[in-house]
C-alpha cells in the first residue's frame, strides 16, 4: 500500500572564497552557465515500515546549472524537503543516481559523503539550528572544526563570513540576544564560512516577517550573483520564488513543473 508521505525536514550540516572583483565573478558565472552542478537521474525515495510503503519522491530527473538559483515549491508533504535531503546527501535515494559537480555519489562511503558535504555544501534551515550556549562567532566556526584549519584561521574565516551578512558587530553575542532575522544571518554565515559551491536552504524566510524575509533573500541573491554560488531553496512563498532564476513545482512526490 502506498500512502502520501509525511513532511520531513533536514536537521543537519577550503577556505572561504578569496575576494574577487565583482565584475570578474560575473564573468566567471557567465562562462560556467552551461556547466551542471547537480544532476538527478530517475530519483525515487520510498520509506518502509512492516506494513506500509510511503512514496516520498517519484522518478524525478533534474539538472541544475552551476551558478543557478533554483526554488522548489509545492504543498506541505509533497516531497520538497526529502528532495533537498537527497541533494544534500543527508538521505539516500531508494533508486536513481545523483551527481554533484560531476562526481557520482552512489558508491561513496559514509565518511566520504561527510567529507564531500563539508567541502561542497552549505545548509540553511528555517529554524536556524544555532547553539544557544555558543557565541555567534563560535556557531559560524562549527563546519570548520571538521577540517584541518587552525583556531586562528577559523576565527578569520568566521569574521569574514559575518561581515558578508552584516553582523560583524554581533560576533560576541549569543543567539538568544538576536532577532529572528539576525539569527538567520548567522545561519547564512555558517553556511558560507567554508566556501561551499552549493547552498541548500529549507524555508529560509519561513519564520520571518515580509520585510526581514526580503532582507534574507537579498543576501542570498547577492551570494548567488557576486560569488556565483549555486543555491537550491525550498519555499512556500511565491514572491520569494519569483526572485530566483527558475522554479520547480512538486506534487505528491512528482515534479509537475
Amino acid at each position: 500500500m502506498i500512502l502520501k508521505r509525511t513532511k520531513k525536514y533536514i536537521t543537519n550540516k577550503e577556505t572561504i572564497m578569496s575576494v574577487i572583483p565583482v565584475d570578474a565573478k560575473k564573468t566567471m558565472k557567465h562562462d560556467s552557465k552551461d556547466q551542471l552542478m547537480v544532476r538527478l537521474q530517475n530519483i525515487n525515495k520510498v520509506y518502509r515500515t512492516d506494513t506500509v510503503e510511503t512514496l516520498a519522491i517519484n522518478d524525478i530527473s533534474l539538472n541544475i546549472k552551476k551558478g543557478e538559483f533554483l526554488s522548489v515549491m509545492g504543498p506541505s508533504g509533497c516531497g520538497k524537503s526529502t528532495l533537498l535531503n537527497i541533494i544534500g546527501l543527508l538521505d539516500k535515494a531508494s533508486k536513481g543516481n545523483i551527481e554533484i559537480d560531476g562526481q557520482s555519489t552512489e558508491n561513496l562511503s559514509d565518511k566520504q559523503l561527510a567529507q564531500f558535504r563539508n567541502k561542497k555544501l552549505g545548509f540553511i534551515f528555517q529554524s536556524y539550528h544555532l547553539i544557544n550556549d555558543l557565541k555567534v562567532a563560535d556557531n559560524v566556526e562549527l563546519p570548520l572544526l571538521y577540517r584541518t584549519s587552525t583556531a586562528k584561521q577559523r576565527k578569520l574565516l568566521a569574521a569574514q563570513a559575518l561581515e558578508k551578512v552584516g553582523l560583524s558587530n554581533r560576533m560576541k553575542h549569543f543567539p538568544t540576544q538576536l532577532s529572528g532575522g539576525q539569527k538567520q544571518r548567522v545561519a547564512i554565515a555558517r553556511a558560507i564560512v567554508g566556501g561551499p559551491e552549493i547552498i541548500l536552504a529549507d524555508e529560509p524566510t519561513g519564520n520571518l516577517d515580509n520585510a526581514m524575509g526580503n532582507e534574507i533573500m537579498d543576501i542570498l541573491l547577492e551570494l548567488n550573483r557576486r560569488d556565483g554560488t549555486t543555491i537550491i531553496m525550498v519555499t512556500h512563498d511565491e514572491n520569494m520564488a519569483k526572485r530566483t532564476d527558475r522554479l520547480v513545482r512538486l506534487f505528491d512526490g512528482s515534479q509537475v513543473l
